[in-house]
């Protein structure tokens, strides 16, 4: 018997093998093969959620009064959820709500403030509903001055730490869900994080403090914490998932303590690189929602479609393990 062996073929397949065994090692991604869709950078929330119902399914997104959280609540709405819109104040939530014509309900959680954290979760939980997808859309970025909340650095504590809270104290809400989803929202700033990724020796940023060098800091926390949050998913044969987006440039109130040139040149370029609001939700709500992506997790979307972002911080299973542990023990009291 004589087998004939393609050899193009069998380098692609030997290629795809290396290339999937690689990432595996990183624990980048738990699922080999995730669903691509056909979507670009134009692509809005509506048309990428279009034709799917989402009636008698619950979703929260933190940051929900203005910009990509509120876009984002008017589209689960628009196709049928019950939407917990989560604002710094309740007066903020509510206010938002009331502008959205299905049903939500409007919550406080000021992220700095991890006893807010503690008592948003409590709320929720107490609607007595499995959480399909909490949306952690909500963050600073670039404060122009060192702020430190409990001696720890603001971005890292409200961008990364408000969020870890929350996300661990609904663990089993979510987990509860037919299959339930975390949706961290990081960005492309991950690049501007420090040569070690995660300065553990320099939390409270006293060491040195750069508005884009912090904010870069807690974008890459997101994204390992995702990242770790699906590797301990799957070890409980859980059916829920974690992925990270990166909604691209859009011009929000998150930049309102930008230098004044950054903002002055988006102004004027904006146009040629920047997202509206509309196209800047599509991934977050395409990673929240769309049926094919059930057993995907442990991923980066852009675009709405998986990529394996540059620098070696975002594949470093250490890192994100020890980003963990350093995060329990920071906020343990409120666990």
């Amino acid at each position: 018997m004589t087998i004939t062996i393609n050899r193009r073929q069998l380098i692609k397949n030997t290629s795809t093998l290396i290339a999937a065994s690689l990432l595996h090692q990183l624990g980048f991604s738990q699922t080999e093969n995730p669903y691509r869709g056909s979507y670009d950078k134009t692509a809005t929330g509506e048309l990428v959620t279009e034709g799917i119902d989402l009636s008698g399914k619950l979703f929260a997104v933190t940051g929900c009064n203005s910009g990509l959280g509120f876009e984002t609540m008017r589209v689960l709405s628009l196709r049928g959820a019950h939407v917990i819109g989560i604002a710094r104040t309740l007066e903020k939530a509510e206010a938002a709500c009331q502008l959205i014509a299905g049903k939500t309900t409007p919550l406080a959680c000021e992220l700095s403030n991890f006893q807010s954290v503690v008592d948003c979760s409590e709320a929720i939980k107490a609607l007595n509903q499995p959480l399909d997808s909490l949306i952690c859309n909500a963050g600073i970025m670039e404060l122009p001055e060192l702020e430190q909340v409990n001696g720890l650095e603001k971005h890292f504590v409200v961008n990364h730490l408000g969020h870890f809270i929350l996300t661990l104290r609904l663990e089993e809400t979510i987990k509860a869900a037919e299959q339930g989803r975390v949706v961290m929202l990081s960005s492309g700033r991950y690049k501007s994080a420090p040569e070690a990724g995660i300065e553990f020796d320099n939390l409270s940023g006293e060491k040195n403090y750069d508005p884009l060098t912090a904010y870069g800091q807690s974008k890459l926390a997101n994204a390992l914490f995702s990242q770790e949050l699906s590797r301990r998913f799957a070890a409980d044969n859980s059916n829920a998932t974690s992925n990270a987006v990166l909604p691209g440039v859009i011009m929000t109130n998150l930049g309102r303590h930008m230098p004044a040139w950054k903002t002055t040149a988006a102004k004027l370029i904006g146009w040629t690189f920047m997202r509206s609001v509309e196209e800047g939700v599509a991934t977050s709500c395409y990673v929240a929602t769309h049926p094919k992506l059930v057993d995907t997790s442990g991923h980066m979307f852009i675009n709405c479609n998986p990529f394996t972002p540059e620098g070696v911080h975002m594949t470093d299973r250490q890192l994100a393990s020890q980003l963990w542990d350093v995060s329990v023990e920071l906020t343990k009291d409120y666990l």
